[in-house]
């Protein structure tokens, strides 16, 4: 009975890996996307009566393409200790609710949310969504100093030029707005010289906040990302090739130079020996 458990477990397995299988699932995603979008249309009811029948048997394959992940799984406690398969399995779930219920807006914006199931179909994909996810912490020492940036600015700014213009710096809160609005570079310039033609040097303070924060800011948190990114990248790599440390994670490139090191020195030691 284990034995025969197994070997559907090994043929599922097979099926799950199979490329042809990851490209079918990527292509009814594809799919699912354009349903979405098709119903937004003004169709006919025949033509909405053929996309809810596709609809259906998008929603079919779904669950039967994660009831084979799911059985494939040796262990299915580990299944669920997945972020992705979570995800996964909570989006599937919620297509299952129909569309004429009570529920119909969750239904819809689930089925919205199928779309994302790319995400977790392509590794490449998840790649760039945990770097982003493990970057928000350190970005958010960025944004808190960006905050207290912008606070500043917005003082200084309501203070000196709310007599000027009281819709753009009539308090510290739409000064804030309106220094966002600077700082994307929306329109910046109408905003500059209008306090210009009363204070002549208030260029000083736009272009100092621009280059505080469009500029320094900015690239502290593109710099942030790309360095999350190249050790995602570098773990990914290892990971790939089987590398791991002792630990059971991922060897990095320097652990992998430092054994390739010592293994050099034992062979020098070895020759001599002989």
């Amino acid at each position: 009975m284990a034995s025969s458990i197994m070997r559907w477990q090994a043929r599922l397995k097979k099926i799950d890996s199979s490329n042809l299988f990851q490209g079918a699932v990527i292509a009814v995603i594809l799919l699912s996307a354009l349903l979405i979008g098709a119903k937004t249309h003004n169709l006919s009811p025949t033509a909405m009566s053929i996309l809810a029948l596709l609809d259906t048997a998008v929603t079919i394959f779904f669950v039967v393409e994660l009831t084979i992940r799911f059985l494939a799984c040796p262990d299915k406690k580990q299944f669920f200790k997945n972020g992705w398969n979570i995800f996964d399995t909570i989006i599937v779930i919620g297509s299952l609710i129909p569309t004429s219920s009570s529920g119909v807006l969750l239904a819809r914006l689930l089925r919205v949310f199928r779309v994302l199931r790319l995400v977790s179909m392509v590794p490449e994909l998840r790649l760039l969504i945990n770097a982003l996810l493990k970057a928000i912490p350190r970005m958010g020492y960025i944004a808190l100093l960006m905050f207290v940036i912008f606070y500043i600015y917005a003082a200084i700014g309501s203070m000196t030029f709310h007599q000027i213009n009281e819709t753009l710096w009539g308090d510290v809160s739409i000064s804030m707005l309106t220094l966002f609005r600077v700082a994307t570079f929306e329109d910046w310039t109408d905003v500059m010289y209008e306090t210009m033609a009363v204070h002549p040097l208030s260029w000083i303070y736009y272009l100092s906040f621009i280059f505080l924060t469009a500029f320094i800011f900015l690239n502290m948190m593109v710099g942030t990302i790309l360095e999350v990114m190249s050790e995602e990248h570098e773990n990914f790599r290892a990971q790939s090739h089987g590398e791991t440390s002792e630990g059971g994670e991922p060897a990095s490139r320097a652990q992998i130079e430092k054994l390739e090191q010592e293994l050099s020195e034992i062979k020098k030691m070895l020759s001599q020996l002989r």
